[in-house]
């Protein structure tokens, strides 16, 4: 195998990557959003001050990714299990809801940033409400914001959806945008790999 051969595929596999990780098409305009919400009519997890805050963010579309902050109370005593009825610990609802999640987040060029387990209390607050008992935070990077919607009226997603419910107390979201970062992303980290195992096959080979 020749290191052109070699470098080629290296290339050839990050371009791969980038057509899916990467968005292509652009912002959203107002057909794909009114159909969007054409497909949440008659759900209950979406009230309507949530569905307005949602136009919104949907109507102010930059084309770019994001990454939403999630923060979670579990919930740890028992609950009904939406789908057997039975007294199962809350949190579980929630690994099984993450369970099904995660690939439909990753089909549509998604995937956890950051996810991590709270283990003290406040140290700095003000003017705000008491901690209430938060569990994990987690941050999750979204390819577009017609992908995050492409993930919330996944029938997946939506049929898992009251695990969510039943296995959370309290949460809240938000989308962000970087101001400063200091770990590099998966367009910086698997062009390096692919350049190392590049490189590492043609002295192997040569």
């Amino acid at each position: 195998m020749s290191g052109w051969m070699i470098w080629g595929i290296a290339a050839a596999l990050y371009g791969a990557f980038r057509l899916w990780y990467d968005n292509w098409r652009g912002k959203l305009n107002p057909a794909e959003i009114d159909r969007y919400f054409a497909q949440l009519e008659g759900r209950e997890d979406t009230p309507p001050e949530a569905k307005a805050n949602l136009r919104r963010f949907l109507e102010t579309d930059d084309g770019r990714d994001f990454v939403m902050f999630n923060i979670v109370k579990a919930t740890q005593a028992p609950v009904a299990d939406p789908i057997s009825g039975e007294q199962v610990p809350g949190v579980s609802l929630l690994q099984r809801y993450s369970k099904h999640f995660m690939p439909v987040l990753l089909k549509n060029g998604g995937h956890p940033a950051i996810v991590r387990r709270k283990i003290g209390p406040y140290l700095d607050s003000w003017a705000t409400e008491p901690d209430p008992g938060w569990t994990i935070i987690g941050l999750m990077r979204y390819r577009s914001r017609r992908d995050m919607m492409n993930v919330v009226v996944d029938p997946q997603f939506a049929k898992h959806h009251p695990d969510k419910l039943a296995g959370t107390l309290a949460t809240f979201s938000f989308p962000t945008a970087p101001m400063i970062q200091f770990y590099v992303g998966p367009r910086i980290w698997l062009a390096l790999i692919l350049a190392l195992g590049a490189a590492l096959t043609q002295l192997a080979i040569g």
